[in-house]
Formats: structure tokens, C-alpha cells, sequence
């Protein structure tokens, strides 16, 4: 496992880029889908970036339920400022969780694996998770940028 500080720095230019975009499009690009079906706004990626942060950091590898509702993500809509404030919050929370995670310990609430399903690799440490963290975040960073490109195209 990388240093935590390491670990938070790429978590943080991950969160501030998706926050920085966000706010830079504005309240109404960064609520507008693309059209194709399933798309998220800019501002449903990253409320869903937050809610994914919180469960698996905190939730799953500590132990301390972060309340989500995964499906109100996606449904996301609202004021950039708020989002961006959340996202600062978020960016404080995960250095208190990583700075409490035993990166070699099992996580405390791992989620069960599906019948028929062997459990995920990176589900037997805190490590793990915080890595799983860190690959949602910088792969829905990509789909932000795709997302915001295309959006600013179209006006």
C-alpha cells in the first residue's frame, strides 16, 4: 500500500478536477445529460463519486454507516456551489477515514458477495477498499471529462 498522504493527493486532484468542472459548467450544463440512454450529468457523476467515497471508506472499512441512497445519486440535480461544498466536506472525511483505515486489516462491513459469486478481489483489507476508492474516482473522472467535452460541444 502507498503512503496514506500519497494515496489522499491522488484521491484529491481526482475530486477537485471532477468539483472544478462541475462548477465551471455552471448550473445548467452540469445538470444536463447526454443523450444516450443511462447518461449522468456532470452533477449525478459526482454526487455518485461522494456517495461511493462515503460507503466504502467509512461504511465498509470502518464500520460507521454513512446513510447513501445509490439510486437518488444518479438522479441528482441541484446548485453547483452546494455539490462543490460537499465535495470539499467529502475530501476532509476521507482523510480522517484513511488516516484510521488498517490497510492490512479485513474491512468491518464488507458487503456480502452475490450468490453463485466469489467475492471481489479487493474486498480482504482496507488497503483494498481504499484502492476500489480510488479506481471509481479516477474512472468517473474520465467519464466527467468525456461528459462535460461533449456537453460544451453541443451549445
Amino acid at each position: 500500500m502507498i503512503e496514506p498522504d500519497t494515496y489522499l493527493q491522488f484521491c484529491d486532484e481526482a475530486l477537485v478536477a471532477m468539483r472544478d468542472i462541475v462548477v465551471d459548467l455552471g448550473d445548467d450544463l452540469a445538470n444536463q445529460r447526454l443523450d444516450l440512454p443511462d447518461a449522468n450529468s456532470p452533477l449525478a457523476i459526482l454526487t455518485h463519486c461522494l456517495g461511493v467515497t462515503a460507503r466504502w471508506a467509512s461504511t465498509v472499512n470502518l464500520g460507521e454507516v454513512v446513510p447513501r441512497d445509490r439510486d437518488a445519486e444518479f438522479a441528482a440535480t441541484g446548485p453547483v456551489a452546494g455539490l462543490a461544498a460537499d465535495t470539499d466536506r467529502m475530501r476532509e472525511s476521507l482523510r480522517d477515514w484513511v488516516a484510521r483505515a488498517d490497510v492490512d486489516a479485513a474491512p468491518v462491513n464488507p458487503p456480502a458477495a452475490p450468490k453463485d459469486h466469489a467475492p471481489d478481489f479487493f474486498l480482504t483489507t482496507q488497503g483494498g477498499i481504499l484502492f476500489h476508492v480510488y479506481e471509481e474516482l479516477a474512472q468517473h473522472r474520465g467519464q466527467m471529462e468525456v461528459t462535460r467535452d461533449i456537453l460544451r460541444a453541443s451549445v
